[in-house]
């Protein structure tokens, strides 16, 4: 693949990358330090089409380079609907009654649909990892604590309760100045961040539960849920320290000739996407 160094400054790249410093990175020399993580967490903007296809570049690769041991894991499919995940994934069920059944996102038709189909194609296992989204908002109404009188098989869906959270993470404290001071009694701003770990917490947990001793795990989230290397990254240190793990976070920028301040060190690899780049909705 040609070298993002060897751009001239008349061509109109649709992406560049860079490292955690701010240097300019090449696919093939994150490719190579992928595939020799334990999971990798690749951020996106749900809406932007060049993560997507990059993500459908690297999962084709990657799979390429570990044989047999690459697991595809997705943010984009709960808990609940997996056993439609596998029927679809091993040829049980065709398109159209897994759609009526898995409840995808409005975008996975362009944007989610090949990669499972390229894992179908490959023979690689998908897992979807997300909570159910009415646990979430349940959660936002009324903390975690409202989860406490689930039934046993409505639990197996969660990661498993209690739940820590640490409000002084990047991402929940940013959360803390958007909404209110959560730290300090804000119980509206709290609730938001609990539902926000909740989600975090239980990928992270399904990430672990489905990755075997040798396997590459690359999961798909949105880049709030992994950059900063906290949120699902933070659960997944907490219960596996040794673990290796590299992220990706897509950003936007008006210029592609240099990372800007606020995304340094945001990701272990930075993917610059143009601002005036197409959407997917």
């Amino acid at each position: 693949m040609l070298s993002l160094l060897s751009f001239r400054t008349d061509d109109r790249p649709a992406y560049r990358l860079y490292n955690a410093a701010g240097k300019t990175a090449s696919y093939d020399k994150m490719l190579k330090e992928l595939a020799e993580a334990d999971v990798v967490l690749f951020g996106e903007q749900h809406n932007d089409p060049i993560a997507h296809w990059l993500q459908l570049q690297v999962a084709r690769d990657l799979a390429q380079r570990k044989a047999g041991q690459l697991v595809l894991g997705l943010e984009m499919f709960e808990r609940d609907v997996q056993p439609f995940v596998e029927q679809y994934n091993t040829g049980e069920l065709d398109d159209k009654a897994f759609e009526e059944q898995s409840r995808p996102w409005p975008n996975y038709a362009t944007d989610y649909k090949p990669l499972l189909q390229l894992a179908r194609q490959n023979k690689l296992r998908v897992v979807g990892t997300n909570v159910p989204r009415r646990y979430a908002s349940q959660v936002a109404k009324g903390s975690l604590a409202s989860l406490e009188n689930l039934p046993p098989n409505e639990r197996e869906w969660l990661a498993p309760l209690p739940i820590t959270v640490d409000y002084t993470l990047p991402g929940y404290a940013n959360m803390a100045k958007m909404f209110g001071d959560a730290a300090h009694g804000g119980a509206g701003a709290q609730n938001i961040i609990q539902a926000q770990a909740l989600k975090d917490a239980t990928m992270a947990h399904f990430i672990l539960k489905n990755r075997q001793p040798g396997q590459l795990l690359l999961h798909l989230n949105g880049s709030y849920h992994s950059d900063n290397h906290d949120g699902i990254n933070w659960y997944l240190q907490q219960a596996e320290p040794k673990l290796r793990i590299r992220t990706i976070s897509t950003v936007s920028q008006e210029q592609l000739k240099k990372l800007e301040k606020e995304h340094l060190r945001k990701a272990d690899f930075v993917l610059v996407v143009p601002t005036d780049m197409t959407k997917t909705y």
